[in-house]
């Protein structure tokens, strides 16, 4: 399933959505979304254990909740209140770190309600691949029409349900981390969620869209659940999948460099999609943790410099220009 991208006229919908998320008070989608990113100190780069990033905000989310507890997210306009299998996979990690930091049995019932959730709610796309489904249409430049599927959901379920595995010993969870591991083994145009540039680097695809756009931190935080699936069974195929993203990750990151800010994708647009300083933070954990798991020098230097970025008004003034002008003409 491809998404085909160009430029459009946005709708008044998708116009009343956002005026309303961002300006309309109370809690919308981005409650959730936007917790300051943080390292997990505690996680280790070699043993299945707590998550690599805290998400303690996250596990704390205040909802809404459907009646079993499940987390939803309001996305206000016409989308309304939904799952998002994301947001769920990382309401989950965030409790599984909390129940080991603190014991708290409410966070383990937490934790596993969001991997039974995920465990049951998988779903054969037309290639009858496994995927976690968005089941509402999104705004991205075009509209991706529901239902899609996500290499970053798939990435994070994995992540989520190799850990509830390991907690509990019930091989539901790792069938069902199995099962959406396939996505990682095929092509876009075979139902995965992987694209092969002309280079013979792969990507992890956050969305499946033609042509690709490679978004940074949906690509790193699922090539995270080929290493924690490497982890968890041994693998061989994970492990080759995460030694091969490591790869795409040294090759590419240049390009995401403007020389005062990170991309967040690549667009192939005339005007470039900066990150917002959000995800640009975001981008700078990642590539920290990335240098944790693998110890490649090349991504604590690049973290390093992209920090410095933020230090300087001016760059931080640039990116938001850039950012604006983008949105401007492609949404």
């Amino acid at each position: 399933m491809f998404f085909s991208l160009w430029n459009r006229v946005p709708t008044l919908a998708y116009y009343r959505r956002i005026v309303s998320a961002y300006l309309g008070g109370g809690k919308s989608h981005l409650t959730f979304w936007h917790e300051s990113p943080a390292e997990n100190p505690r996680a280790t780069a070699h043993e299945l254990g707590e998550y690599y990033m805290l998400f303690a905000e996250k596990a704390d989310y205040t909802g809404p909740f459907d009646s079993a507890g499940v987390p939803q997210l309001d996305y206000r306009g016409t989308i309304g209140v939904r799952y998002n299998p994301i947001a769920i996979a990382q309401y989950g990690l965030g409790n599984y770190n909390g129940f080991h930091q603190t014991g708290d049995p409410e966070k383990r019932r937490k934790f596993l309600l969001a991997s039974d959730w995920l465990s049951s709610h998988l779903e054969a796309n037309a290639h009858g691949i496994a995927v976690w489904n968005h089941h509402f249409d999104w705004d991205y430049r075009d509209i991706l029409r529901a239902p899609w599927y996500s290499g970053l959901a798939q990435g994070q379920g994995i992540s989520l349900l190799v850990r509830a595995h390991k907690e509990t010993g019930d091989l539901r969870y790792l069938q069902a981390a199995q099962r959406a591991l396939a996505a990682f083994c095929g092509p876009i145009s075979e139902g995965g969620v992987i694209f092969t540039d002309e280079h013979g680097d792969i990507w992890f695809e956050e969305y499946i869209v033609s042509p690709p756009t490679h978004i940074l931190n949906g690509f790193i935080w699922a090539a995270w659940g080929m290493h924690d699936y490497f982890l968890a069974t041994g693998d061989r195929n994970a492990r080759e999948l995460f030694s091969r993203a490591v790869q795409t990750l040294r090759s590419n990151l240049d390009r995401y460099d403007l020389g005062f800010w990170s991309l967040y994708e690549q667009s192939g647009t005339r005007v470039p999609m900066v990150a917002s300083p959000f995800y640009h933070r975001l981008h700078i954990v990642q590539l920290r943790i990335m240098h944790r798991l693998t110890g490649e020098a090349d991504f604590v230097r690049i973290a390093d410099r992209w920090e410095s970025y933020t230090h300087s008004r001016a760059n931080r003034t640039r990116a938001l220009c850039y950012k604006s002008v983008f949105k401007l003409c492609y949404y």
